[in-house]
């Protein structure tokens, strides 16, 4: 029997978070132009503006997201990845429907983030517009380009 999927609060002293996120940060780098790859480092998301997850099966890292506080109206989804041997298993929907609580529980009115548009970011995109996320205006310190992706959520 597969063991269900448990959300903890990410521990950026674990070997398995601490890989995942490397992991993340070469992907967004990779399939990125590198001025326009906002991704954030281990030493980034220990912010404390910044709430970080982790999704776990048994004793395996599964996937992992973070809620990045932006006023008192907004969030931002950052982070969000799915351990690449877990990938089609329902891993991406628990983050982000646990972030989207998060936000709710918060009092937060729109949760934002920001993506790219290849199709690498083609599944990312489906989930998010799954969950009810628009295509919007740029937010925050990001740039208007090709290449990113804006999409907000009104849950007030």
């Amino acid at each position: 029997m597969v063991p269900e999927f448990q959300i903890r609060a990410g521990d950026f002293d674990d070997p398995q978070v601490v890989s995942l996120l490397e992991f993340h940060v070469r992907e967004a780098f990779s399939n990125s132009p590198p001025e326009l790859a906002f991704v954030l480092d281990l030493s980034k998301l220990k912010v404390p503006e910044i709430d970080f997850i982790t999704v776990w099966q048994g004793d395996q890292l599964v996937g992992m997201g973070a809620l990045k506080h932006l006023s008192e109206a907004q969030c931002e989804i950052k982070s969000m990845r799915t351990h690449p041997d877990h990938l089609r298993k329902g891993v991406a929907r628990i983050v982000l429907e646990t972030l989207i609580s998060m936000a709710r529980e918060r009092g937060y009115q729109t949760v934002s983030l920001e993506t790219g548009t290849t199709e690498v970011y083609a599944s990312a995109n489906a989930l998010y517009r799954s969950f009810g996320f628009q295509p919007g205006d740029v937010f925050g310190d990001y740039v208007v380009s090709d290449f990113n992706s804006y999409y907000h959520l009104e849950i007030a």
